[in-house]
């Protein structure tokens, strides 16, 4: 079992950065696809981006394409989530994700075994 932390969340305003990071202690990270969700009051989470073991494939959103990159350091146990150029609809309570599966549809939550307790991005207008 694996047990995962976010932090890096906050105010920001529109058009400004923040990186989030995702502690990982449990396991070793690197037996894990990861992802990053979000969610916003009222609304289904939805999937951001996603990283294969080796950090050698990485998969995006169409909301968050070419604005958000993640990456990973599995000698850390970490996983990041850069994200630039954010947008008020980027506000949402941001959750990182494991996956034990092996060829899985990273867009999907189901497919995910473990979560953190999420980080609260705001970004105002």
């Amino acid at each position: 079992q694996v047990q995962l932390v976010e932090s890096g969340g906050g105010l920001v305003q529109a058009g400004g950065s923040l990186r989030l990071s995702c502690a990982a202690s449990g396991r070793t990270l690197s037996s894990y696809a990861m992802g990053w969700f979000r969610q916003a009051p009222g609304k289904e989470r939805e999937f951001v981006a996603a990283i294969s073991r080796s950090g050698s494939s990485t998969y995006s959103g169409e909301s968050t394409k070419g604005r958000f990159t993640i990456s990973r350091d599995n000698a850390k146990n970490t996983v990041s989530l850069q994200m630039n150029s954010l947008k008020p609809e980027d506000t949402a309570v941001y959750y990182c994700a494991a996956s034990s599966r092996y060829g899985l549809s990273y867009y999907q939550t189901t497919e995910y075994d473990y979560w953190g307790q999420g980080t609260q991005v705001t970004v105002s207008s």
